[in-house]
């Protein structure tokens, strides 16, 4: 049996390393998702900014906030954490949400945890001259009786800028939209 199981060992070793490394054999033109997917990787790094909500929450008024986007699983996800600029890094008393992007076959998808409780997928596409990724709702897991996430936009002005837009759909479905004009932090 311990023959058996280093036999197996040596076998599947290699072929895991040429799983991985196959990808770079046959050249394929990338796909608008995953064109849209290398765009939003570029922009990995730390950001902060101003936010306007409307309508107007006074809760809100001179809010900046900080964006942290991290490429994570071997190139396979994109991690994007906000919050407060100043706030401590405590989840469980102050507001940060967490949204994942990733592939999934020919979309390039987006899963929100949400403050909310919930978390609601997105489907992005990129717009055709590749600065503007928008993602539309596809469907949400958890309740939404206290609101969710329902649409977002990410447009890339220059390596050291980008905006941010989410729509957040409120009790009665009453869109609430925030813009982050966000800066890379130096």
């Amino acid at each position: 049996m311990k023959s058996l199981c280093s036999t197996l060992f040596a076998v599947l070793l290699p072929l895991s390393t040429i799983a991985f490394s196959q990808s770079d054999a046959t050249p394929v033109a990338p796909s608008g998702a995953q064109k849209s997917f290398d765009t939003m990787k570029n922009f990995a790094g730390k950001w902060q900014g101003s936010v306007t909500v409307v309508p107007k929450i006074e809760e809100m008024k001179d809010t900046h906030m900080q964006v942290t986007l991290r490429v994570t699983s071997r190139g396979n996800a994109l991690v994007h954490e906000m919050k407060e600029f100043g706030t401590p890094d405590d989840a469980t008393r102050y507001d940060h949400p967490v949204t994942m992007f990733y592939l999934d076959g020919d979309r390039l998808l987006l899963t929100h945890y949400c403050d909310a409780g919930n978390r609601p997928r997105m489907v992005g596409k990129v717009s055709p001259d590749g600065k503007t990724v928008e993602f539309d709702f596809l469907d949400v897991a958890g309740s939404t009786q206290p609101g969710h996430m329902n649409h977002a936009v990410f447009t890339f002005v220059d390596a050291d800028h980008h905006t941010e837009d989410w729509t957040y759909m409120m009790p009665g479905d009453k869109p609430l939209h925030a813009h982050m004009d966000l800066q890379r932090e130096k």
